[in-house]
């Protein structure tokens, strides 16, 4: 006998709306803020990086995780690039990127684009470093499925729509700066 699948609820109809006119994504911004914050406050707890690195069986320090798994995901970079898009100071990156050079897991070569500086370099991944990468993605996935493994599909699907596109928006106006 076959088993009756959920009606279909056809999506609202979406209403332009004027660009200088700022959305609220959600009828109470104070759930969502404090939603965020508790990921945010999740994903950086020192206790869940240390678990994420033993089950991966990796010993790279918090900050230079971050770094690693960024160099994994590009092309040769310039170490400016993880300032940006980690949003720390230079001399951090700069010492992780010591660190993981020293560790095996990246190497700094030259910048072919660079004409003028001849000591310009760039990072990419040494031998150790698609693996550990890996691996840190791997245990992270894991992780990923297990919250959410009895979700719906359509719950699935408007997860990975629209949470990068939350992130994209909340980094854009953070690195816009916070409005008094």
């Amino acid at each position: 006998m076959p088993v009756p699948q959920p009606a279909v609820v056809p999506a609202p109809p979406v209403v332009p709306v004027p660009a200088a006119v700022p959305v609220p994504a959600s009828p109470d911004p104070v759930e969502t803020e404090q939603a965020l914050a508790r990921v945010t406050c999740l994903v950086g707890r020192v206790r869940q990086h240390e678990r994420l690195m033993a089950v991966a069986g990796l010993p790279p320090a918090r900050a230079a995780a971050a770094i690693l798994r960024h160099a994994a995901g590009s092309d040769p970079l310039r170490p400016g690039k993880p300032v940006a898009r980690l949003s720390v100071e230079a001399s951090h990156v700069t010492g992780q990127l010591g660190q993981l050079e020293k560790d095996g897991y990246v190497q700094r070569v030259p910048d072919p684009e660079a004409r003028r500086a001849r000591r310009a370099r760039r990072v990419r991944l040494a031998e150790a470093g698609p693996t550990a990468a890996d691996r840190m993605r791997e245990v992270s996935l894991r992780s990923m499925r297990v919250a959410p493994a009895d979700w719906s599909p359509e719950d699935l699907r408007l997860l990975a729509e629209l949470f990068p596109r939350t992130v994209g928006d909340f980094v854009a106006r953070a690195e816009a700066g916070i409005e008094p």
